[in-house]
């Protein structure tokens, strides 16, 4: 076991360094950041968030509470060896609130939020004047503001994957093998972000890739020609869902910020 830990570091270290000029120079990961002021700034795509803020909030009070009930105690005794017998209380505190934000959003994603993220990034590419792009994948009103306009959603793939893309319970122990990284100073969290940075990147264009009716050779090959602006892009969304009660406000920024990203993209092509 612990050889498999130190091949993952040592890799994802090696990953981490190699990659670092290519996220640099992509500028992606100043997209999470335009998708916070876009949002404040269009008050239509204020509406999928704020229908959801009842159950998620419900959510996320469990998950905090259970997590200090259950892991606070265990975590501090580790921690008092890392960071000494005075800050272990106070670091820990933050830790077990970065855990519980990592694992609210991650069910939040998967049972409540999944339509109101698709809502919010198709809104996103209307009021940014992509109605064709969102077309493909929704029926679209006539009149009203950008996301009054949503219609029913024509796209198979949303109706045959659904269930499949729900959370497995296999999905969500591999998403928490990753928190222990937290326990190195400094290194280990900026490791944590990179490994969910790779991941979390391309899954915020997930719906970008199913409305232009990519497969997934095609899907790999664009990301593995952008992998540097996906991975920068990927860090800093997770960077800012890292952030205690404020991981779901910024699933629906990051998910603005990747329709603009994907605007841009679109307006590069023409």
């Amino acid at each position: 076991m612990m050889d498999t830990i130190k091949s993952v570091l040592v890799d994802e270290t090696v990953s981490l360094f190699t990659s670092a000029g290519d996220v640099a120079r992509s500028g992606a990961y100043i997209y999470p950041l335009k998708g916070i002021f876009h949002l404040s700034n269009t008050k239509p795509l204020w509406r999928p968030p704020l229908s959801k803020a009842y159950p998620t909030a419900t959510l996320g009070l469990g998950v905090t509470s259970a997590m200090f009930f259950f892991t606070y105690i265990p975590q501090v005794a580790i921690m008092s060896i890392t960071s000494g017998p005075l800050l272990a209380p106070i670091t820990t505190a933050f830790l077990v609130l970065t855990e519980s934000s990592t694992i609210t959003n991650y069910l939040a994603r998967a049972f409540i939020l999944k339509d109101a993220l698709m809502d919010t990034f198709d809104g996103t590419l209307v009021s940014e004047g992509y109605e064709k792009i969102v077309a493909n994948g929704r029926h679209l009103h006539a009149t009203g503001d950008a996301v009054s306009r949503l219609g029913d959603v024509i796209d198979p793939e949303h109706v045959e994957k659904k269930e499949r893309e729900k959370i497995t319970m296999a999905s969500l122990i591999k998403a928490c093998a990753y928190l222990p990284l937290n326990f190195i100073p400094v290194v280990g969290t900026v490791l944590y972000v990179f490994v969910h940075g790779k991941k979390m990147g391309p899954e915020l264009h997930e719906r970008y890739f199913r409305l232009k009716g990519w497969d997934a050779r095609k899907v790999r090959e664009w990301v593995d020609r952008h992998r540097g602006a996906y991975t920068g892009l990927g860090m800093a969304a997770f960077v800012l869902e890292m952030i205690p009660f404020a991981s779901i406000a910024c699933s629906f920024t990051n998910t603005v910020g990747a329709a603009l990203w994907a605007a841009d993209i679109e307006k590069a092509i023409r």
